[in-house]
């Protein structure tokens, strides 16, 4: 048989293969430009030509569909490094006067005391950043939101420099033996996360996150559990939220022990 008589319309195993080929085309960039584009959920297109141009990479006028908003509060503080800067003793001074009222919970005799954070020595960021977030409802507590409430811009600033600015206090177990355990040191990298010495450490931290070192591990424990649940969502872009998700119980639990044991 010759060329000519094999690809000519008039052989019919020819025109079926070139129909049945078409049609797949035409299938796919139906497929590839429309019905994919549209089923984007996070994009509204105003035309079908504006779809069609955005599966073939042109950017278009799109209509973002609007984010679903959570139905709690979140955070807003916002800080930066020169909020707190050297130590200002009236600050201090002012702190100490406003601190007597949290002394029950907070004071220096802590036997006892594992269900609320031991406060002094801690970063002024840490402290600020919670009283704001205990006052807007980001974070709520019985008793902390009833008291923040109260407070000024400037009576939180005071509280965050006067208990940065006192020693921190010995862990009330301490155990020098204890190591540190893969999530605290190394984190779990296939479930996205990160060490948690990378924002908690003793010698460098992210700005605004706490100190862990000498924590009642009931207290970590708690918060860990609480952030899994989304009972606290005080952590801004769901951090901590995203971390203690991925978390087991397993893992929850060495890592407060071993926070609980280190000296500060």
């Amino acid at each position: 048989m010759s060329a000519e008589r094999l690809f000519t319309f008039r052989n019919p195993w020819f025109a079926a293969g070139v129909g049945i080929t078409g049609a797949m085309v035409v299938l796919s960039l139906i497929a590839g430009f429309v019905l994919l584009p549209y089923a984007t959920t996070s994009l509204q297109f105003a035309s079908l030509w504006d779809a069609i141009c955005s599966a073939a990479g042109v950017p278009r006028t799109t209509v973002t569909a609007e984010a679903v908003k959570p139905d709690f509060t979140t955070s807003n503080v916002v800080m930066n490094s020169q909020m707190f800067g050297p130590t200002d003793t009236r600050s201090v001074g002012r702190g100490a006067t406003l601190a007597m009222q949290c002394a029950i919970c907070h004071g220096s005799n802590r036997q006892g005391q594992v269900d609320t954070p031991n406060l002094e020595g801690q970063t002024a960021a840490a402290i600020y950043k919670e009283l704001r977030d205990f006052k807007s409802g980001a974070r709520t507590n019985e008793v902390m939101s009833l008291f923040a409430a109260k407070l000024s811009e400037q009576d939180m600033l005071d509280l965050a420099a006067y208990y940065s600015y006192l020693p921190r206090q010995r862990g009330s177990r301490p155990d020098p033996a204890v190591t540190a355990p893969q999530i605290v040191a190394r984190g779990a990298p296939m479930r996205n996360i990160p060490a948690c010495s990378s924002c908690h450490g003793t010698t460098d931290a992210k700005l605004g996150t706490p100190w862990l070192d000498g924590q009642s591990a009931v207290y970590i424990k708690a918060q860990l559990e609480a952030f899994t649940t989304s009972a606290r969502h005080n952590d801004i872009g769901e951090q901590m939220r995203n971390i203690a998700r991925q978390m087991t119980s397993n893992e929850i639990d060495a890592a407060a022990r071993y926070f609980a044991s280190r000296q500060p």
